[in-house]
């Protein structure tokens, strides 16, 4: 089975299909028009369980500027215009989701599905699919060895890959962080 998510930003809706096929239909929040949700093509760069506060029950990157799919600690905001360009879904939405997709699933995003709309990356423009990490914003609280439990990756690893050579960390600062393949 292969899975494909669909965002249509003019209906807040994602759109989950199996093979093709309409698996199901869930509302959304989307970006508010000062910080829009990207349009494009995109696919799955990350996931990850209880991210906890405004994310909710769960977190699924799409963008290597943090733009993903997540739950909410708002769910009365569901069907407006309110994120920094996320999708915010009812968290037992986005727990079914999250189940049935994997990284490297695609993520399409338009205004409506029934016009051509030309893809807006946040990246200027330039995708890159053969790029194998995400960039992490260290928070406050966060040690090295907290970053590489949470995304199973070693510290030895997040070292080499940001050209850190000791433990120290700031919040704020952004780091490379490899691509988990669960």
């Amino acid at each position: 089975m292969s899975y494909t998510i669909d965002i249509e930003l003019n209906s807040r809706q994602l759109i989950l299909k199996q093979d093709n096929r309409v698996y199901n239909h869930y509302p959304v929040a989307i970006g508010k028009p000062s910080t829009p949700t990207p349009t494009g093509d995109y696919q799955i760069l990350n996931k990850i369980r209880n991210p906890g506060g405004v994310l909710g029950t769960r977190w699924i990157q799409f963008t290597w500027q943090e733009h993903g799919i997540h739950g909410t600690n708002q769910p009365w905001l569901i069907g407006q215009a309110v994120s920094n360009g996320c999708v915010r879904m009812y968290n037992r939405d986005v727990e079914l989701v999250f189940e049935r997709v994997t990284v490297g699933t695609p993520v399409i995003i338009r205004h409506n599905f029934g016009q051509n709309n030309p893809p807006v990356n946040p990246r200027n423009g330039i995708s890159n699919p053969d790029q194998r990490h995400f960039i992490y914003t260290v928070r406050k609280g966060d040690s090295l060895w907290k970053i590489s439990r949470r995304y199973n990756v070693s510290v030895e690893i997040i070292r080499t890959l940001n050209n850190i050579s000791g433990d120290l960390i700031y919040p704020g600062q952004k780091l490379k962080i490899p691509i988990s393949q669960a």
